[in-house]
């Protein structure tokens, strides 16, 4: 039986293409959900569904409302994977650059390629709601002089004219997604014991001196490796903070008596999940 995973975009977009590339060459059927919030009603309603969620780019940093997302859920983190960000332009078949008048897509990838798109000031950029749901319209009602920025493998899937690739500004844009699991099902998808080397938590503290410096000194005596520390205001309680970190160890063990030891100095603490780190890409 294939996976079925929620995806938030329309086919073709990189969570799709970050959930195809997770799971290589083993069958999966994507499930398409406008907004991240659609997304985990769709996997609160279904626990046999996976999910698959931008959690932070090495540009525009951490999704912050993913987080909170996460932690009201009762989906646990099981693995991630990190995927390059590259775009595309491309149109309907046989038009070239200069019959083009209107690029669409995402505001944030018609930013991350605006030094390519000031060299072509024909192409007047519009937003659209997502870069593939771009290539798609496209597409589906062929618009001749409209151009699309989107991923590779959403202008293949679309059957549209790759007219130049790789024209965002930044060549190293990562993005680290997070596959999530019902917490009743999530042992089937994690590794064994040996193989979990990274952990992903969160807290809050009491106001006092030093707490967090407590927790950190606990931490590193343990070897954990603190690879992201992310603190969120707590809404209605003033200059207090929930904090979301991520270890990453070498030996199993040594995590449970790291968070044994600093359990009792935490409040509202919460596992949100143990899996095994993705490397970084190689490109």
């Amino acid at each position: 039986m294939s996976n079925r995973v929620v995806i938030q975009g329309v086919a073709g977009c990189f969570h799709d293409a970050a959930a195809r590339q997770y799971f290589g060459k083993s069958e999966i059927e994507t499930i398409p959900a406008e907004t991240f919030p659609a997304m985990f009603e769709s996997l609160e309603k279904d626990s046999s569904l996976l999910g698959i969620m931008a959690i932070e780019n090495t540009i525009a940093g951490s999704i912050l409302p993913n987080h909170d997302l996460l932690r009201k859920s009762n989906l646990q983190i099981v693995g991630e994977h990190k995927m390059r960000i590259s775009h595309v332009l491309c149109a309907l078949p046989g038009q070239n650059i200069d019959e083009l008048s209107e690029v669409n897509s995402h505001p944030m990838a018609l930013m991350q390629c605006e030094q390519y798109l000031r060299h072509h000031p024909n192409l007047r950029m519009v937003e659209k709601f997502d870069t593939a749901g771009a290539a798609m319209e496209i597409a589906s009602k062929n618009l001749q002089g409209h151009a699309a920025v989107c991923g590779e493998y959403a202008a293949n899937l679309y059957n549209l004219d790759i007219l130049e690739k790789g024209i965002e500004t930044n060549k190293r844009n990562f993005t680290r997604f997070l596959l999530l699991a019902d917490s009743r099902i999530a042992n089937r998808f994690k590794p064994v014991d040996d193989e979990l080397d990274k952990a992903s938590i969160e807290f809050t503290l009491p106001h006092t001196h030093g707490a967090l410096s407590k927790i950190l000194t606990i931490l590193s005596f343990y070897d954990m490796n603190l690879s992201k520390i992310q603190s969120l205001p707590i809404i209605g309680r003033e200059w207090e903070y929930r904090f979301y970190i991520d270890l990453t160890f070498e030996n199993f063990e040594r995590y449970r008596q790291a968070i044994t030891a600093v359990r009792p100095l935490m409040n509202d603490f919460q596992v949100l999940g143990v899996y095994q780190e993705c490397k970084n890409p190689v490109d």
